[in-house]
């Protein structure tokens, strides 16, 4: 598929996702939305958006008011910033820095892709599972209410998160593609703001160099990803999955 052929299939793929009311319209975020009705999800359970450092105070109460009670950062140490306005003092904030940075395995994918596409997931469910069953852990963990999770764009590791949440929860391919692909639409305001240049081409041609698409690559995770063979393989217990899957699941 070539550029503007994945540009149409997301400007698409954004329409329908927010006809199903799943945006949340928090002041200062831009990228924030349910996975809930996306394969079994139960809406209130699991929210992925951006770092949440623009959120105003309007912004994190909306929050509140929805019910967040956990706040799960995936973002390494050095990427943390001073945020607009504080969160409220009852939500808790956990941090779970998803890429395994110093390895070798780091060092190679920031050569390849620098962790900002969906060509290094099978390879990271595959050689580093550790941070994505902590990850986990954390949403099973998690005090009663709703969770979100945020990388710094809310694209490639929350991407990554969501897609192991929602294979779990039985979504079907197209659902978690399509919700991929909404976070280029999303966030693209933020990247024009930074002088970067338009994310879903980039990522479009440089997966086009590996002789594959964004679409094909996301789908063969999924499709390869057994659940929940691969959270209890890697280290998540019986009654973190039962919690799991309480949580998610109605």
């Amino acid at each position: 598929m070539d550029c503007a052929a994945v540009r149409g299939q997301g400007t698409r793929d954004r329409e329908l996702v927010e006809l199903s009311g799943r945006e949340l319209s928090w002041d200062g975020s831009v990228n924030a939305r349910d996975l809930g009705g996306l394969g079994r999800v139960r809406p209130g359970a699991v929210v992925r958006m951006e770092q949440p450092r623009r959120l105003t105070e309007a912004g994190w109460a909306a929050a509140w008011a929805y019910g967040v009670r956990t706040v799960l950062d995936l973002r390494n140490p050095g990427e943390y910033e001073p945020e607009r306005a504080p969160r409220p003092a009852d939500i808790a904030t956990v941090r779970v820095p998803l890429d395994p940075v110093g390895t070798p395995f780091y060092e190679r994918w920031t050569q390849i892709d620098n962790f900002a596409s969906p060509l290094y997931f099978p390879a990271m469910l595959a050689e580093h599972p550790e941070p994505v069953i902590a990850a986990v852990q954390a949403i099973a963990r998690a005090a009663p209410g709703c969770v979100v999770f945020h990388c710094a764009g809310g694209k490639d590791r929350t991407g990554l998160l969501a897609l192991v949440l929602l294979t779990l929860a039985e979504a079907a391919p197209e659902e978690i593609i399509a919700d991929y692909l909404l976070a280029y639409h999303r966030m693209k305001q933020r990247y024009d703001e930074i002088g970067l240049p338009d994310q879903l081409t980039a990522v479009a041609e440089l997966l086009a160099r590996h002789n594959t698409t964004i679409e094909a690559s996301l789908t063969s995770t999924i499709t390869s990803l057994m659940m929940p063979d691969f959270l209890l393989r890697n280290g998540l217990a019986d009654t973190e999955l039962a919690a799991l899957r309480t949580r998610l699941i109605t």
